[in-house]
């Protein structure tokens, strides 16, 4: 159903919606996801108020959802069941962590590192800790022949990553499977050529400070990562010989003042080409390691 409305109406609605309270930059996101007007959209109409434009939603449910959310504080992505996160339309839902843009980056670095699958095997891939499965979808998209694993212990996240990975995939294949980083890739150690993570990071104190959008509705699971938030990542860098493939890369995403320590557990892991990558504000917010080849060579 398209609805069409007066764009001095929408206007006025924006702006008593605002004045209620929230931030305009998730009122926008509403108005786009859900009412089908971007941002192009609203700068035009604040140029040339006089025009109609075409709602998807009555006003009245978008002024529900944003109600429920300055009343209860549960994120819009939750309300509404959707979070668009690079050229997918990831399923969210509570129990689940909300994909976040800087995320995307892992996937650019996995094309860098990667960019392509140079023998006859299919490429192995894994996301430990897929959440809603974002970064396994997004692997199984860069890399169209590849064989790709995603990994989570939540079984709220898993039964979300289910529905996600059971969307259509024409490329690659992703499996979904239940346990702790590497644990459950037993059978694949030794053979793994790309595994990407986003761990919990986050130290303690400070995600029980974060905003209670954040802290009391995403799962404490997928952010504490414990007293230096490391735990995860100490986990991780440390199967990480023993997981990869010869060569195979180890990418992970981690806290804007934890780079340092995230090289320094790389590299005592014994991973080899061990780099920071900055993110879009030019902070250092990932990190990634090789292991070594045998005698120069790819195989094992």
């Amino acid at each position: 159903m398209v609805l069409a409305v007066a764009g001095n109406t929408l206007l006025d609605w924006r702006r008593s919606m605002l004045e209620r309270g929230g931030s305009a930059s998730s009122l926008d996101w509403l108005l786009d996801l859900q009412g089908g007007v971007g941002w192009q959209e609203l700068q035009r109409l604040r140029l040339s108020p006089g025009q109609t434009v075409s709602l998807r939603r009555e006003l009245a449910e978008l002024e529900a959802i944003w109600s429920e959310h300055l009343s209860t504080q549960r994120p819009l992505q939750y309300l509404v069941g959707i979070c668009p996160w690079r050229d997918l339309d990831i399923r969210v839902g509570p129990g689940v962590l909300i994909p976040r843009q800087e995320t995307e980056l892992l996937v650019e670095i996995a094309r860098e590192r990667c960019p392509q699958e140079t023998s006859s095997a299919p490429l192995k891939r894994a996301d430990l800790g897929t959440g809603s499965g974002c970064l396994a979808l997004a692997m199984a998209g860069l890399y169209p022949q590849s064989c790709g694993y995603a990994v989570e212990q939540s079984d709220e996240a898993m039964k979300q990553a289910a529905v996600n990975l059971k969307a259509p995939i024409e490329e690659g294949i992703v499996e979904l499977r239940q346990g702790s980083w590497w644990e459950p890739l037993q059978d694949q150690w030794g053979e793994l050529q790309v595994v990407l993570s986003n761990p919990p990071y986050i130290p303690t104190a400070i995600w029980q400070e974060l905003e209670p959008v954040v802290r009391d509705y995403e799962p404490e699971i997928a952010l504490n990562g414990g007293a230096d938030g490391l735990v995860a990542i100490r986990q991780i860098a440390a199967g990480a010989l023993q997981g990869l493939a010869p060569g195979g890369w180890l990418l992970l995403e981690h806290h804007h003042d934890q780079s340092r320590a995230v090289l320094n557990l790389l590299e005592t892991a014994g991973l080899e080409d061990v780099d920071a990558h900055l993110d879009r504000e030019g902070i250092a917010r990932f990190a990634s390691g090789r292991k070594p080849m045998v005698n120069g060579d790819l195989t094992r």
